[in-house]
């Protein structure tokens, strides 16, 4: 993505909630290379931030919620969390959880758009989000897939003032000019059960790699590595307990990762994705 640190409306980290810690943790130090430092604070219970170098690139923590799927949440960065609340449930969507303080690092809130689709809101105070985009390991693109892309984009536009792209193929959205992510239309390949759900992209330094160490590790390979016309080589992988996550090719600055998903919703409909 175009966007290179964390800016008000744009995505500004991703946090695994898994049934398995310990296996995570295990899981994606081997795919891309991250080193976990988990909270000492009991207070934090298991929250766990996974970096490369010094960088802060994402989190992995316990579910901490009955009912909450295991899954990639994307966090979209905003001044303030109570007003951008309001604003989710004036547009149309729904209020999960929280405004919550999380000691001195910011302010959390858990909302679904219209269509179904979960995501975080983050205001930041001592930590603003990742210290690294778009380099191996590291987030790089995020997605939505929706059934209903008009009222999506409706949402998205009036709660966040993103643009989006005109593109009946992949509608792209962006900040100031800056695209960090696209937009699927789910149609009738998906399974009914399968809900609207953001997806995200990690950059690395070899999609065929990653895929085979996926698989070596007990992950699945939900579509296989391949190079989009115009765009990067991107895979679609699920790691050992169901969490989705995409990976393209680092320095492929083409990004328009999901121009093969129409090609290929058969397999990535393979995923049963629970709703929250």
């Amino acid at each position: 993505m175009k966007l290179h640190e964390p800016v008000i409306g744009g995505p500004c980290w991703a946090e695994l909630g898994t049934t398995d810690l310990a296996a995570a943790k295990r899981f994606y130090t081997k795919l891309f290379g991250w080193y976990p430092e988990p909270d000492p604070r009991q207070q934090a219970g298991g929250y766990t931030i996974a970096r490369i170098d010094e960088a802060a690139v994402a989190a992995l923590t316990p579910l901490y919620q009955q009912g909450q799927p295991v899954a990639w949440n994307v966090s979209f960065a905003v001044r303030d969390a109570d007003a951008a609340v309001r604003a989710v449930t004036a547009a149309g969507g729904a209020a999960l959880q929280g405004p919550t303080d999380v000691f001195d690092s910011g302010r959390f809130a858990v909302a679904a758009d219209p269509t179904g689709a979960v995501f975080q809101l983050w205001q930041g105070r001592s930590f603003p989000g990742a210290g690294l985009f778009n380099a191996p390991g590291s987030l790089g693109w995020v997605e939505l897939l929706t059934r209903e892309p008009d009222r999506a984009a409706d949402f998205y536009t009036t709660v966040f003032g993103w643009s989006v792209g005109a593109s009946d193929r992949y509608p792209q959205w962006g900040i100031d000019g800056a695209d960090f992510g696209g937009m699927v239309t789910m149609d009738d390949k998906f399974p009914h059960e399968v809900p609207a759900h953001w997806l995200p992209y990690f950059a690395v330094a070899d999609v065929n790699t990653v895929a085979v160490d996926t698989t070596d590790s007990g992950g699945t390979v939900l579509m296989e590595p391949t190079s989009v016309p115009d765009g990067p080589r991107i895979a679609v992988l699920r790691d050992p307990q169901g969490a989705m996550f995409g990976v393209y090719r680092a320095g492929d600055e083409r990004t328009r990762p999901a121009a093969a998903f129409r090609q290929t919703t058969q397999a990535r409909s393979a995923s049963r994705r629970p709703s929250i």
